[in-house]
């Protein structure tokens, strides 16, 4: 899929969206993201969402009005009206289209909600059939998944980070600096449960006595871990990945974004983060060198050493395509507005002040500076 456009879907009225090999979407909270990325996934995997609701026992019959509810939540497929129009690489989607069914589909987005921390509120990642309706598929997915690792995936059994053969060296240790400072993830046996606990020294503190950060960040890197190693995944959106995080673990997760970047998938990314935009803003800025100097200067951006493990990674996205949207509410719905250049000197604000995320520092130095130039000594 290299475009889809969405329009007159809920409260969408218009969004038209080429995807790069990373694609950033900002905008203000209820502005349509979720839905959008919600509506891409499925447009790519119809047939693969279908066979796994219909496995869990949701009736589908072929009706795309279940197969809506079942998936955003109950009573939504109110959104699809007579009005909608999807299109994907120009070719329209129909709502008929929704339930295709082949059950050896293959799952081509790996999708981290939002929500994520849901899936692992009491310290063990829930199965599919632990949420009602009212929980979007995406939700579902991600904590089955996360579940059947937490069950299956690991080769030694009890320590969930750091994980050798899951992370490079100096990404351990970069997530080791900037989020967990020494304690490891472990799993103990409570009650009869497989739960995560942190051993911090001779401790092992449960899931909830973690900074909120940590507990964040688990079902995220959890989900990292189940993409090494999958060659069938094409794309992977990331909602909010910045959420509970440090502007230093930002940075340590959007390295993990470029990681995957250079391993061949396509990655968007749903945000409220600066630290996301500088960084975006900073790889526009190096794409103007000359090609020998662009992997040096987005080393030095995230201060990986010439002879890190990190290097060839750095080197293999130098050249790849980043895009920005910025969506955004208009009288007539929510729309999409390129602003990759996110040049800060363009006339149009809502790009110069990247979607409003640096607006309040631009007005902060603004009012700074008079009242200084006023009343300062």
């Amino acid at each position: 899929m290299q475009t889809l456009s969405l329009r007159h879907f809920g409260p969408i009225h218009d969004i038209n969206v080429t995807f790069g090999d990373m694609t950033i979407l900002l905008g203000p909270q209820a502005s349509g993201k979720t839905l959008f990325l919600q509506m891409m996934k499925l447009a790519q995997d119809n047939a693969h969402i279908t066979e796994t609701l219909e496995r869990y026992n949701y009736i589908i019959d072929g009706k795309p009005n279940n197969i809506l509810n079942c998936y955003l939540g109950e009573g939504l497929s109110s959104m699809w009206t007579d009005n909608t129009a999807m299109e994907s690489n120009g070719h329209p989607y129909t709502k008929a289209d929704l339930c295709q069914h082949n059950a050896t589909a293959t799952e081509s987005v790996f999708y981290i909600p939002a929500q994520r921390i849901l899936t692992i509120a009491d310290g063990r990642p829930k199965n599919f059939m632990e949420y009602d309706i009212t929980a979007p598929y995406t939700l579902r997915n991600f904590s089955e998944t996360l579940r059947l690792f937490f069950q299956y995936g690991m080769r030694n059994g009890e320590k969930l980070f750091p994980l050798d053969e899951r992370l490079s060296g100096q990404m351990r240790q970069k997530v080791d600096n900037t989020i967990f400072h020494g304690g490891e993830v472990v799993i103990d046996e409570h009650q009869g449960q497989k739960k995560m606990r942190m051993a911090v020294g001779n401790s092992r503190l449960p899931f909830m006595t973690w900074s909120a950060g940590q507990k964040e960040f688990m079902p995220l890197l959890m989900g990292f871990y189940c993409l090494s190693g999958k060659n069938h995944y094409k794309y992977v959106v990331v909602e909010e990945p910045e959420m509970g995080l440090h502007p230093a673990a930002i940075l340590t997760v959007t390295l993990q974004l470029l990681e995957m970047m250079a391993s061949g998938l396509k990655v968007i990314v749903s945000t409220h983060s600066t630290t996301i935009l500088e960084f975006a803003w900073a790889f526009k800025a190096i794409a103007q060198l000359p090609k020998h100097q662009r992997a040096e200067a987005l080393c030095a951006l995230f201060g990986i050493a010439a002879d890190s493990d990190m290097t060839d990674i750095i080197r293999a996205i130098a050249d790849k395509d980043l895009r920005t949207y910025f969506f955004r509410h208009t009288a007539d719905g929510v729309t999409a507005q390129d602003i990759s250049n996110l040049d800060v000197a363009s006339d149009d604000m809502d790009e110069a002040e990247w979607g409003g995320l640096s607006e309040f520092a631009g007005h902060a130095s603004d009012i700074v500076s008079h009242y200084m130039a006023v009343y300062g000594e």
